[in-house]
């Protein structure tokens, strides 16, 4: 089975969220499916946590109230149907509830943690429920019951493997798997992240776990290439790479991917 994984451009808008169902359904192959945050997201919710710290509720609450609007037009534009509709609405409503309880008391890693989330599980269910409404035959996998990091905050693959293997078993038999990137828990068992860009990460983690047959990573760029096109002209695309070379880029600057994406694939091969 392959793992595709689409970044927050990718789910960015209805229309992008409607383009990546076609992709992902048209061979009509099992995959698991590797979801970012809507763009833009990640970063309201850093700002809100960072007014939470400087103990600024009202501001918070405000930029959740903004944030909330957006969606509510993600809503009423990505779903066909009423029925679509008012899980969309229920989807966005019980996140949004979650977000405005954590603006309550004293606030903390955990509650940013839980802050920081949201975008993702908010993206996965709102797809997912787009695939269903087109019957596409899927499920949603959450994240938090199978990534983990350890106590050094590194990727805990044997974990991810024991724990995986039980998911999927009890999922059935799907076309598309959806999952969150970026989200993880902890070795205590608390609500973490793999860092920005950590749905590369998730993707190559999963693909490993799984000993899928490929890994593959969706964005708005055609590859790896021998320059930095957005500095400097006429870059040229670099098709076939080693792993090593491929971790040294990404390493050195190169956004295309998370620095650690190629480890898993390289040590399993894919």
């Amino acid at each position: 089975m392959k793992v595709f994984k689409f970044g927050g451009t990718s789910v960015g808008s209805p229309e992008n969220m409607r383009s990546v169902m076609n992709i992902i359904t048209e061979d009509g192959e099992p995959k698991i499916v590797v979801l970012s945050a809507m763009s833009g997201t990640t970063n309201s919710l850093v700002e809100i946590s960072n007014k939470l710290y400087a103990s600024d509720k009202e501001a918070a609450r405000e930029l959740i109230k903004s944030l909330k609007n957006k969606y509510v037009e993600v809503v009423e534009s990505l779903y066909h149907s009423e029925n679509g509709k008012a899980e969309g609405h229920k989807i966005v409503n019980n996140h949004f509830d979650l977000l405005d309880q954590q603006t309550e008391g004293e606030f903390s890693t955990v509650k940013e943690q839980i802050i920081l989330a949201q975008g993702e599980l908010i993206s996965t269910a709102m797809f997912t429920e787009m695939l269903k409404e087109n019957n596409i035959k899927t499920i949603l996998l959450p994240a938090l019951n199978f990534m983990r990091i350890d106590e050094e905050k590194q990727a805990d693959l044997q974990k991810i493997k024991e724990l995986i293997k039980p998911v999927l078993e009890n999922a059935g038999q799907q076309e598309i798997y959806i999952t969150q990137g970026f989200i993880c828990r902890n070795a205590n068992g608390d609500i973490d992240n793999l860092q920005r860009g950590g749905s590369d990460y998730t993707a190559s983690l999963l693909g490993a776990a799984i000993d899928s047959e490929e890994i593959q990573i969706w964005t708005d760029i055609d590859g790896f290439h021998n320059n930095d096109p957005r500095f400097v002209e006429k870059t040229q695309r670099i098709d076939n790479l080693l792993f090593v070379e491929a971790a040294e880029l990404a390493y050195f600057g190169a956004k295309i991917l998370h620095p650690l994406t190629v480890l898993p694939a390289k040590d399993a091969n894919i």
